[in-house]
């Protein structure tokens, strides 16, 4: 057969044979095509999170400051007699009433000084008793009777000092509380006006804090109060505001608050560093989150919620009060919704995800 004619051939026998397979071709190609696409889907990777729910619940409003806290009375006690200490009744630490003895000086001295000033006195009362009835009698003047009564009287004040001098050879104390420093011992010879004691009355302690002009408005008196202090680090002591000063410092811009700080246990002592917060408002029954569940970007909060199919809607809220790591919300978000409060960085809205923990 020539040449030519078999080419011919070859090429009508061959033609139809392509066309029939270049759809089964696409149609190869097109399945590769959607199967790279589901792998593509599945690639997409849930990002694991952690997750709170909106609960509801009481969030109070505080102002927090520190102060040192500081005895309500507190009494520097001096001899009112010079003397040597004989006795010493009590010790630092000890709880005294007001009134109470706490320490003697010699008192020899003075026991016959009033017992001198008696005897005189007794004499002088019996010359008035006599010359009472003499001058009842018109046996003497009037002159004369007012001498010896003048003379009575006189001697009356000065058994009074005497006896008085004796009464002040035991130190007493003026307050109660106890007993914060001893200046004196045994055999020391004290001097009129000499500390000897001083005495800080616990009961109740009290806290000074140094608070801004701004809460001049917020802050009311018998407002409760909570205090910590690092002696005693896992406990919250308590109390009210006592009063509050109405001066503003120019200097500082500040005023004065004190608060009393309640103490059964007379753990509490005055010069202890505190970090007190003193709650002015409090609401109840309202929808509070984490503080870790929301996102601040110049004062707009946002906070990612958790839908029912496993992924995230970012929504903006407004926020209250905060108190012990928890948020009051007071738009935006329902009790019962759940919102991420870890992972938030790596989300965006309508991301998928995976919850760790709850």
């Amino acid at each position: 057969m020539p040449r030519s004619n078999s080419v011919l051939y070859k090429t009508t026998i061959l033609l139809p044979l392509i066309i029939l397979l270049i759809p089964l071709l696409t149609g190869c190609g097109n399945s590769s095509n959607a199967n790279g696409q589901e792998n593509a889907a599945e690639e997409v990777i849930a990002i694991p999170v952690e997750t709170s729910t909106v609960m509801l619940g009481k969030v109070s409003a505080a102002y927090e400051g520190t102060a040192s806290l500081e005895a309500e009375e507190t009494a520097v006690v001096v001899a009112k007699n010079t003397g040597v200490v004989l006795d010493i009744l009590v010790e630092e630490g000890d709880v005294v009433k007001a009134g109470q003895v706490m320490a003697r000086l010699e008192d020899d001295r003075f026991k016959l000084e009033a017992e001198r000033t008696k005897a005189t006195l007794q004499q002088m009362e019996n010359a008035l008793k006599r010359a009472d009835e003499m001058y009842s009698r018109k046996l003497i003047s009037s002159d004369e009777y007012e001498r010896t009564r003048f003379d009575a009287e006189s001697q009356r004040a000065i058994f009074k000092l005497a006896a008085l001098d004796l009464d002040h050879t035991e130190i007493r104390a003026p307050i109660g509380g106890v007993i914060s420093e001893r200046m004196v011992k045994t055999g020391n010879l004290v001097t009129e006006n000499q500390a000897v004691f001083r005495i800080d009355d616990f009961d109740p302690l009290l806290a000074v804090l140094f608070v801004p002009e701004r809460e001049l408005n917020t802050l009311r008196k018998n407002h409760p109060v909570a205090i910590s202090v690092d002696a005693f680090p896992d406990e919250i002591f308590t109390g009210s505001v006592l009063r509050i000063s109405p001066v503003i410092d120019p200097a500082t811009g500040t005023f004065k608050v004190t608060a009393q700080i309640d103490d059964d246990s007379n753990r509490l002592k005055p010069g202890l560093f505190g970090r007190v917060r003193i709650i002015y408002d409090t609401r109840e029954n309202v929808p509070l989150i984490s503080k870790d569940a929301v996102v601040s970007e110049d004062g707009n909060y946002t906070t990612y919620v958790v839908s029912t199919d496993q992924s995230v809607a970012r929504r903006t809220i407004r926020v209250g009060y905060e108190e012990h790591g928890m948020l009051e919300v007071l738009s935006g978000l329902e009790s019962g919704e759940t919102v991420v409060t870890a992972g938030k960085a790596s989300l965006r809205d309508g991301a998928l995800i995976e919850v760790i923990e709850s």
